[in-house]
């Protein structure tokens, strides 16, 4: 993929996320264009698998661009509770660890991708 389509990082902080899935869960509008679909570059999915979880949850949430996008997690079922729980990935890089968790992006919504 290249980086016109997909100009932004992969991995962003978790407390980033959680404000694109409120951004998501807050928006009350009318889109003028339906999303029937996302693009996503392999490397998210392809990260995301590394976690070796049971399964993934792909969250809805609004970007920094306005844009739809999904945000992707681990998920491993939590034996006491019969529930999944959210699994996060490790920081990028340690000079990135104070942002600490990260989740995985990367996806356009088609149209217009």
């Amino acid at each position: 993929m290249n980086e016109e389509t997909f100009p932004n990082p992969i991995q962003i902080p978790l407390a980033t996320a959680q404000e694109w899935e409120k951004r998501y869960e807050d928006d009350n509008t009318v889109d003028a264009i339906k999303i029937k679909a996302f693009l996503i570059p392999r490397e998210s999915l392809e990260k995301v698998l590394e976690l070796k979880t049971e399964a993934v949850y792909a969250y809805l949430g609004i970007n920094d661009q306005n844009e739809k996008t999904l945000l992707f997690v681990g998920a491993e079922k939590d034996l006491k509770t019969g529930k999944y729980v959210n699994v996060y990935g490790p920081p990028a890089s340690e000079a990135n660890a104070e942002d600490g968790d990260v989740v995985y992006d990367g996806v356009r919504p088609s149209p217009p991708y």
